[in-house]
C-alpha cells in the first residue's frame, strides 16, 4: 500500500467522525450519514446515495469543500427558471474560476473540456465537473446508461443528458483546489480520458 493510500484511508475516517460530530450537532433529520465499507467507484456512490434520497432533487457536489455550499441556491434558481432536467456548475464560463491549480491542471482541464467540446457537442461548457443538481429520476436515468468510471464518468453523464433530450442550465462557479492531499489526475487518467472520449464519439 502506497503512502498515498495510507493518508486517503486516514482522511476518509476523520472526515467520517467530523461527519458524525455534525450530526449530533444538527441531527439526524439535517444531516443523513450513510457510510460504505470501503470505495467502490463513484457510479455506485451514487447508487448508493439515490436509494436514501427523499426529495424529487439530488445535488452533488465535493465534500471536501472544492465547491462551496454558498452556490446550491443559485442552482435552486436556475432550475426553477427553466424547469431544467440538469443544472451544472461551470468553472469556464460567465464569473466562473478555477483557484489553486498548478498549470499542467489547468491546460489539461481546459484541453479536455475543448475536444469534447469540438467532437461531442456536449451542450455545456464544462463536462469534466462534478458539482451539478439533477432531477432524481433523470439521475437514476443517466447512472444506468453510464459505463465509463473515474474522470470520464461527469463528461459520460452530461454528455448522455445531451443525447437524451434532457435540459441542462449552467451556474457559474468558483473551484478551490483542495487544501490536503494531491490530485488523483495522472497519465492512466489522461489515457482513459482519451480512451473515454473516443468511445462516446463512437456511441452518440
Amino acid at each position: 500500500m502506497t503512502r498515498e493510500n495510507i493518508w486517503q484511508r486516514q482522511n476518509c475516517k476523520l472526515s467520517l467522525e467530523l461527519a458524525k460530530q455534525l450530526e449530533k450537532i444538527y441531527g439526524k433529520d439535517k444531516i443523513v450519514l450513510r457510510p460504505r465499507e470501503k470505495k467502490l467507484g463513484l457510479g455506485t456512490a451514487y447508487i448508493h446515495g439515490m436509494k436514501h434520497a427523499t426529495g424529487n432533487f439530488i445535488v452533488i457536489m465535493d465534500a471536501d469543500l472544492s465547491h462551496h455550499p454558498k452556490f446550491i441556491p443559485e442552482f435552486i434558481k436556475k432550475q426553477k427558471e427553466g424547469d431544467y432536467d440538469v443544472v451544472s456548475g461551470t468553472r469556464y464560463s460567465g464569473d466562473g474560476g478555477v483557484y489553486g491549480w498548478d498549470i499542467k491542471r489547468k491546460v489539461v482541464s481546459r484541453t479536455a473540456n475543448y475536444i469534447t467540446q469540438v467532437l461531442l457537442r456536449p451542450g455545456a461548457s464544462d463536462v469534466t465537473g462534478s458539482f451539478r443538481l439533477y432531477k432524481k429520476e433523470i439521475l437514476e436515468k443517466l447512472i444506468n446508461a453510464c459505463v465509463s468510471k473515474g474522470y470520464v464518468f461527469q463528461m459520460e453523464m452530461i454528455v448522455r443528458a445531451t443525447q437524451f433530450g434532457c435540459s441542462i442550465g449552467e451556474v457559474p462557479i468558483s473551484f478551490v483546489d483542495r487544501v490536503y492531499g494531491t490530485s488523483k489526475l495522472g497519465g492512466s487518467e489522461i489515457f482513459y480520458f482519451l480512451k473515454g472520449l473516443l468511445y462516446l464519439f463512437a456511441t452518440t
